[in-house]
C-alpha cells in the first residue's frame, strides 16, 4: 500500500518545502494543475490510496495555495490551485498567475507536470495559457483526461482528438483517468516513473 503524506501548505517561494528523502536527496516533484473542478484533488486522493488526504471541495476554486505531499519517500508532489472558475474574485484570480508562475520559474526540483483536462470540455484561453507556460519553463509533462467515466466509450476517441487539436500539440503523452471506475491509477504511475527517469537522465547528461 502507498504511504503517502501531507507536508505542507505555501503560497510563496520562501515557504516552499526541501523534500528530501531519508537518504538526504531532494525528491522530484510532480506538479498537478488544471481548471477548477477538473478533479485534482481526486485524482490524488485516488494515486495514494487515501480517501481524505487532499482536501476536496465542493466549491471549485476553494484551493488558493500550493500543497506539498510525498508518496513513498521517493516523489513529491505540488497540488496547484485550480484556475478559471468565474465566481472567484478578481483579487484571487490576479494572485493566481504570479503564485504559479513563480512555482514554474523558482521550483527546481519540479521535474513534471500532470495537466488535468475534463474529457467533457475543449480546452479554453486558461488552459492554453498555462500549456503555454509550460512549454516556456521546458517542463516534461502528461496531459490527463479526467471523468471519462461521464462519456460513453466511442466519445472518449473524438473528444480526445478535439482536445489535442485545440492544443495544437499532436505528440503529447496523455492517460484517460477515472478516480470513480479505478481506472488509469496503473498507467499514469508508469508514465511518471518513465518521464522522472528520463529527466533523470538527462540531467546527468
Amino acid at each position: 500500500m502507498p504511504q503517502a503524506k501531507f507536508i505542507k501548505t505555501a503560497i510563496l517561494p520562501k515557504d516552499y518545502p526541501v523534500i528530501r528523502n531519508e537518504g538526504g536527496d531532494i525528491l522530484p516533484e510532480v506538479a498537478v494543475a488544471g481548471r477548477s473542478n477538473v478533479g485534482k484533488s481526486s485524482l490524488l486522493n485516488h494515486l495514494f490510496h487515501t480517501k481524505h488526504l487532499v482536501k476536496t471541495s465542493s466549491t471549485p476554486g476553494k484551493t488558493q495555495a500550493l500543497n506539498f505531499f510525498t508518496l513513498d519517500d521517493r516523489w513529491a508532489f505540488a497540488d496547484l490551485p485550480g484556475y478559471g472558475y468565474a465566481q472567484v474574485s478578481q483579487e484571487v484570480k490576479k494572485q493566481w498567475g504570479p503564485m504559479v508562475k513563480a512555482y514554474l520559474e523558482k521550483r527546481e526540483s519540479l521535474k513534471l507536470i500532470l495537466f488535468l483536462l475534463d474529457i467533457r470540455r475543449v480546452p479554453n484561453a486558461d488552459d492554453l495559457q498555462f500549456l503555454d507556460w509550460v512549454v516556456h519553463h521546458q517542463k516534461a509533462m502528461i496531459l490527463v483526461l479526467t471523468k471519462v467515466d461521464k462519456v460513453k466509450r466511442n466519445e472518449r476517441q473524438v473528444n480526445t482528438k478535439k482536445i489535442l487539436e485545440a492544443l495544437g500539440a499532436g505528440n503529447i503523452h496523455y492517460v484517460y483517468y477515472s478516480a470513480v471506475e479505478n481506472q488509469g491509477r496503473r498507467e499514469l504511475f508508469a508514465m511518471i516513473k518513465d518521464a522522472l527517469k528520463d529527466e533523470e537522465d538527462v540531467a546527468q547528461g
